[in-house]
């Protein structure tokens, strides 16, 4: 019989490429991963992976059997927290993913109010980009991701807890500083600066502003939000940052004006995203609930 853990050690393999790195992963020796891998592919009279000193590579029919087993893995996830549903909301733990331009921002005021109302959930934190996060939810490797909409999370659900708006950043002494707001074309003459390809922030700027892409290619940077923000503040340029950054923005340059855009919004949505037979969707509500009322608060305090 094929078994849960053989799939497991198959899985770990096409995650790592490398036998050694999956046998640490599933806390067992590399020849007993060894042995597991082909107990396995003697019992489905298949070859899963080619083998050299190299590398390791995937046949073709071992890679259907690999994105099949991936689905079984992710039900069994979700039986496991099925099972655990009917207990107290948010007994048991949860791995949270988040993208960077959401993360530094978002947690400092949530989870004071998750910890005074919840103080025995555990919540693990991974940062990454979206379309790596949304990967991870759909097989089950992660809970749910908080992302930033409009996005295309096709056969996802999601669950929307803020909308907030983007503000460009100018040294005291920029002309641009003593503007109400800003629009595109002045933006432009600004000098904007994005963050690289595969960050949200980048798309919803270039779709807020109707820039052109190709256009602002030149724009694109591998920076972080954080380095782009301090290039700003040496009269580079400007660069965007969303709404629930500014209170960090000032506390930490006591230089910088925001300004909003002139552009209609909200900007952009905060999101819960889940599988759509996700066990677990109260929890995620509810996480959700308590999220919005902190920003409800945060922005009382103003």
């Amino acid at each position: 019989m094929i078994t849960l853990r053989q799939l497991e050690f198959a899985l770990a393999v096409d995650k790592h490429r490398h036998f050694k790195r999956a046998a640490e992963d599933c806390n067992i020796s590399q020849s007993a991963l060894s042995l597991g891998i082909a107990e396995l592919e003697k019992q489905l009279d298949t070859q899963i992976f080619e083998r050299n000193n190299k590398q390791v590579l995937i046949t073709p029919i071992g890679q259907d059997i690999l994105t099949r087993a991936q689905r079984i893995f992710s039900e069994v996830n979700d039986l496991t927290t099925r099972a655990h549903s009917h207990q107290t909301p948010l007994a048991y733990p949860m791995t949270v993913g988040i993208i960077p331009t959401i993360a530094p921002y978002l947690l400092p005021k949530v989870l004071p109010a998750l910890k005074q109302h919840y103080p025995e959930f555990r919540m693990t934190i991974i940062e990454q980009q979206t379309e790596r996060l949304l990967e991870q939810v759909r097989y089950g490797h992660i809970d749910t991701a908080i992302i930033a909409l409009p996005y295309a999370v096709d056969g996802l659900h999601t669950f929307e807890f803020w909308a907030e708006n983007f503000y460009a950043v100018f040294p005291q002494d920029d002309v641009h500083a003593k503007l109400n707001s800003i629009d595109s074309d002045e933006l432009t003459t600004a000098n904007l600066m994005l963050l690289g390809e595969g960050h949200c922030l980048t798309d919803q700027t270039l779709s807020v502003c109707h820039f052109d892409r190709e256009e602002m290619k030149s724009s694109f940077s591998e920076a972080s939000l954080n380095t782009l923000i301090q290039m700003a503040l040496a009269n580079m340029g400007t660069t965007l940052v969303p709404e629930m950054a500014l209170d960090q923005l000032h506390l930490e340059n006591q230089n910088a004006v925001a300004v909003p855009l002139a552009e209609e919004g909200p900007h952009r949505h905060i999101a819960f995203v889940t599988r759509l037979n996700y066990a677990r969707v109260d929890d995620v509500n509810l996480l959700g609930d308590v999220f919005k009322k902190a920003f409800e608060e945060d922005a009382k305090q103003k």
